[in-house]
Order: C-alpha cells, then sequence, then structure tokens
C-alpha cells in the first residue's frame, strides 16, 4: 500500500488549476448553493490554528448520523495529518458546520485510528467504487478487500463534528 504524503510527512496539496476546482465548492456553498451537494459535502468554518483567522473548507461527509438528540458528521483528512483544518481542530475544536443552507455551532472529536479502521470498512462496503476511487486518488493501493480498507482508515485521520444541542445559526 502506497500513499501521496511526502517522505517529510507533508501532504501533497493540490496548485494551479486543480488548487482552483478544490476550491469550488466553497464559493457555490457562499453563492448559498449548498444543498447542491446534498448529504455528500460541507463546509467547515474555523479559527486558523497559526493566524487566528477565519478559515473554510469544504469536507466530504463519511457519516451523518441524525437522531432526536444527536447531530453529527464525521469526515476524514485526506491529506493527512498536517492539514490545516485538520491542525486548526487540534488546536481549537470548536467550528461552524454548514450543511446545505444550514448552519450549527460544533465540537471536533479526533477518532483513533482503530476507528478510522472501521469507518473506512463500513464505507467500503456501503459505496465500494467510490471507495476504491477515493484511495486511488489519494494514492493508497487497495485491493478492494475489508482488511485493505480497514489498513487505509487506520493511516488517514477522521474527524467526528458534534452539533451542539439548541446552538443552530441562523
Amino acid at each position: 500500500m502506497t500513499n501521496q504524503f511526502s517522505p517529510q510527512g507533508r501532504p501533497q496539496l493540490p496548485t494551479g488549476g486543480r488548487s482552483f476546482v478544490a476550491r469550488l465548492p466553497v464559493r457555490l456553498y457562499q453563492a448559498g448553493l449548498g444543498p447542491l451537494f446534498g448529504k455528500r459535502l460541507l463546509l467547515l468554518h474555523h479559527t486558523g490554528h497559526l493566524t487566528g483567522l477565519h478559515r473554510r473548507v469544504v469536507l466530504e461527509v463519511i457519516t451523518y448520523e441524525r437522531s432526536d438528540d444527536r447531530l453529527s458528521w464525521t469526515v476524514a483528512s485526506g491529506f493527512g495529518p498536517a492539514a490545516a483544518w485538520y491542525q486548526s481542530l487540534r488546536h481549537f475544536p470548536w467550528a461552524t458546520v454548514q450543511f446545505g443552507n444550514l448552519r450549527y455551532a460544533a465540537t471536533a472529536s479526533l477518532l483513533p485510528p482503530e476507528t478510522g479502521g472501521d469507518i473506512m470498512t463500513r464505507y467500503a462496503a456501503g459505496h465500494p467504487r467510490l471507495a476504491r476511487r477515493l484511495c486511488a486518488f489519494k494514492g493508497f493501493r487497495v485491493d478492494g478487500s475489508p482488511a485493505a480498507f480497514r489498513r487505509v482508515g487506520n493511516s488517514i485521520p477522521f474527524v467526528r463534528l458534534d452539533a451542539i444541542p439548541g446552538d443552530r445559526i441562523v
């Protein structure tokens, strides 16, 4: 299994035209078009850990849980633990999640690698082709077995974002 993290442990971030395409969903959310993404993507508003400035990033929702007393999203840092948003949540675990056109105050919990393995295994069982493409895009080679997806999940940082009950932001 190989991955796209450089030997220095820094992720290979998109540049040029790929950077523009990667930031396009943020612009669509800003234009009020968040509902176009359904339950697949969310816009995370967070505080930059080095600058203290407001930052935004669109992330794929791996799991979405809603019940009478809980609302949470699980996201993955496909660019590894050095991703700016991930580092920011390590330092300041309070954020705002925009899901569609609704905003929620949320707290972030960094999940242990074993939990990431379980999450990736379940995700792959429900979305086999998408999981394989995601792994290939991130530089991981998998044979499609649950054990391979578990290994990938163990090496990707996952974060659970829990909405603060009764604290929806209008």
